[in-house]
């Protein structure tokens, strides 16, 4: 665990979340503001505030504080918070640091219990803590410090820099300039801000406050954030897992994609766990899309909150055993029927949509021959559906054709790819029939009750217009369709899982790192089962043990290595006496070793190695790993991990989901190994990691599991 890193039982921002949707309500929808550093200067921040604030007059009271004096649109700066006519209900500071603070606490004296600082609250995080805690204690809220503010779309509150159009995202970010892209990119497809919360250093009001105030904000459509410091990851999880079940889907960006986290590991497990990996497991076992850009997220925005409703049916119903399924990329893909112009953009329009996981079904016959009876020639129907020049001829065509596909009930979508909404650059005298095909087009999707995604060389031309009023998504490319429309089937599949609770914690146990010893009494101690064993310090006490206890063939490894096999600490299959001494003297003279075990050597046929393990994340907690092992962990990468500690079935769907899994059960008419075995093994490993938060990493490796059982051959434990 990092210095500054506690554990999350301990964490004070461990806090239940709050139980009334509007507990932020002041932060959004204040009766009264104050702007202190307020400016009539279009060059400072203070302007951009008080302009902001000033917009919203009509629905609140707005007080400009300036010691300076002056005034904007009329309104004139007051010298200080004691010189207002009433307490304010949110008071945003923007003022050198040094004057943060006393704002502050003449905010309090006037009554004021909101506040949102814009600049830094002070010289070092520790009086940034003390800003906060000054605020609470008095029953109030801080956003911030070093935040750009809060926008409220829907209640006339724009307390930051820029523009931000109106719409049903809500945004909560850590970064100002990239709610400033994703704003851009929103307003140029049609959409906008619902709310939008720059977080900043989060001393009071964190990433998991601002989004429970958007999942229970109903103008709010689709949330989207942008997080880099997860603080208590649990809280975070509980909330995404809280929004899908409100049907508010969840994207999210963070950092982390490159492998240099990983790269001091003291073992495979802290190598094969990282943070981003974390993120990745979190997002899927809570229902939110983990994306990787601001134009990928605003795609997928833009797409669900125009027709996130069609889509919900979409892999509904899918169990095993009686149960709602975990998501699986076995479970049913979204159906796409393609409609181009051209045959060549409709095939590549095809082959974009399959390589996202999407499938392009051959269609029915009642749905080929109701589209063939609007194609000349009433030939084809195939799907991708080519147009060959129907549209040209009749633009209504379009509507047509795209009707009979969206109520031929054989797919989810449609996708219409080409030239639509462009007619009218080339010949305005088209503009009136095509924006009337957009809105045929638009009546047609939301008649069935499907999807239609529009993807077209055009720009801002009226009929686009049209569309995106009647919630059709448009894309200029491809790609960003089939993008989206695969990160919302991905939203369809399973049901959210709230992260286990954490077990009370156990007496530490005395451990040095690489401890076999003792991290092996603590696993057998939790169920799980491991050769004969004894440890040593001479080549007599070897002989000794292999005659009293573990007999021939046997394992000798080296105490005190993470990594024993690089280091030629582990000989495998000794088979008597003299190969036993010849080993210790060699693995002496390469280690240096001062204490060896000596163990049964185990085999069993049909067996496969695995690696398990559990490593401490600063913000998540214990997050257990498996995967396909031995000293090949590292090169097959091939894990699933999951918040610990884990349930049987958590556990059996984890080792299910990996690339190799036919390989447990049953590949090329080999037995399947005995997979409750195999997850309780997991279970007993993530329940003793998640008992002991002072071992940061934990690892069986390998786990042998077989048709008989589960054996774990080696393990290891790193300290914090």
């Amino acid at each position: 665990m990092s210095p500054d890193a506690v554990d999350a039982r301990d964490a004070p921002h461990a806090r239940p979340a709050p139980t009334a949707p509007h507990a932020l309500d002041t932060l959004f929808d204040p009766r009264s503001v104050a702007v202190v550093g307020a400016s009539a200067n279009p060059a400072k921040w203070g302007y951009w505030l008080a302009s902001g604030a000033l917009a919203g007059r009509a629905r609140r009271t707005v007080h400009l504080v300036n010691q300076r004096g002056g005034g904007l649109d009329g309104v004139p700066f007051l010298p200080d918070l004691g010189s207002l006519p009433s307490a304010p209900e949110q008071i945003v500071v923007a003022v050198p640091p040094q004057q943060v603070r006393p704002v502050v606490v003449e905010g309090l004296a006037a009554g004021a219990r909101c506040f949102t600082v814009i600049t830094s609250g002070g010289s070092d995080p520790a009086e940034e803590h003390e800003l906060a805690a000054l605020v609470t204690a008095h029953g109030g809220r801080l956003l911030g410090p070093n935040c750009m503010g809060v926008v409220d779309t829907t209640t006339e509150l724009r307390l930051s820099w820029g523009d931000f159009p109106a719409g049903s995202v809500g945004l909560v970010s850590q970064s100002g300039n990239l709610a400033l892209e994703i704003g851009r990119l929103l307003a140029r497809a049609g959409q906008g801000f619902s709310r939008f919360v720059s977080l900043g250093n989060q001393r009071d009001i964190d990433a998991a406050d601002a989004l429970d105030a958007l999942i229970a904000h109903e103008a709010t459509r689709v949330v989207a954030a942008y997080v880099e410091d997860f603080r208590d990851g649990r809280r975070l999880a509980r909330t995404l897992a809280a929004a899908h079940a409100a049907g508010k889907p969840v994207l999210l960006l963070t950092l982390g994609r490159s492998d240099a986290s990983g790269r001091a590991a003291a073992s495979h497990t802290g190598a094969l766990v990282s943070a981003r990996a974390v993120v990745e497991a979190v997002c899927r076992d809570t229902g939110a899309l983990l994306l990787e850009s601001a134009g990928e997220l605003v795609d997928t925005a833009v797409l669900l909150t125009a027709a996130g409703e069609r889509l919900g049916r979409v892999g509904a119903g899918a169990v095993r055993g009686g149960e709602a399924a975990e998501p699986s990329a076995a479970m049913p893909a979204l159906r796409v029927a393609v409609v181009g112009d051209s045959g060549g953009q409709g095939a590549l329009a095809a082959d974009t949509l399959a390589a996202r996981g999407l499938d392009v079904p051959v269609l029915d016959e009642a749905t080929r021959d109701a589209v063939a009876a609007h194609l000349p020639g009433r030939r084809g129907g195939g799907n991708p559906v080519d147009l060959a020049g129907a549209g040209e001829a009749d633009l209504r065509t379009y509507a047509r054709i795209t009707r009979a596909l969206l109520d031929g009930g054989d797919t989810d979508a449609t996708v219409l790819t080409g030239y639509f909404g462009d007619y009218a650059t080339a010949n305005p005298d088209q503009a009136r029939q095509e924006c009337e095909v957009a809105r045929e087009l638009g009546e047609a999707a939301r008649n069935a009750c499907r999807v239609l995604v529009v993807h077209t060389m055009a720009r801002d031309t009226p009929a686009l217009t049209v569309l995106r009023e009647h919630g059709v998504p448009v894309y200029e490319r491809i790609e960003q369709a089939a993008t989206a429309l695969a990160h919302a089937a991905r939203l369809q599949r399973g049901t959210p899982q709230p992260p286990p609770p954490l077990p009370p914690r156990s007496p530490a146990r005395p451990l040095a790192d690489g401890d076999y010893e003792t991290v092996r009494d603590l696993l057998a101690a939790h169920g799980l089962d491991f050769p004969a064993a004894e440890f040593v310090t001479t080549a007599d006490g070897a002989v000794d043990v292999a005659r009293r206890r573990t007999g021939y063939p046997l394992v000798l490894k080296a105490m005190g290595l993470a990594h024993k096999t690089e280091a030629g600490g582990v000989a495998l299959g000794i088979g008597d006496e003299t190969e036993l001494r010849a080993a210790f003297a060699r693995m002496r003279a390469a280690t240096g070793a001062t204490r060896y075990a000596v163990e049964r050597m185990v085999a069993h046929p049909h067996s496969v190695e695995l690696i398990a393990g559990v490593r401490y994340d600063p913000a998540f907690g214990p997050v257990a790993m498996v995967g396909l092992g031995g000293v090949t962990a590292e090169l097959l990468a091939d894990t699933a991990l999951a918040l610990a500690p884990l349930t049987p079935r958590r556990a059996r769907d984890l080792l299910l989901s990996l690339r190799h899994a036919p390989l447990l059960t049953g590949w090329r008419g080999a037995p399947a190994i005995d997979l409750d075995a195999a997850a309780d093994a997991l279970c007993a490993l993530a329940q003793a990691a998640a008992e002991h938060p002072e071992i940061t990493e934990l690892e069986v490796n390998p786990l042998l599991v077989h048709p008989g059982g589960a054996v774990a051959l080696d393990a290891h434990g790193v300290l914090t």
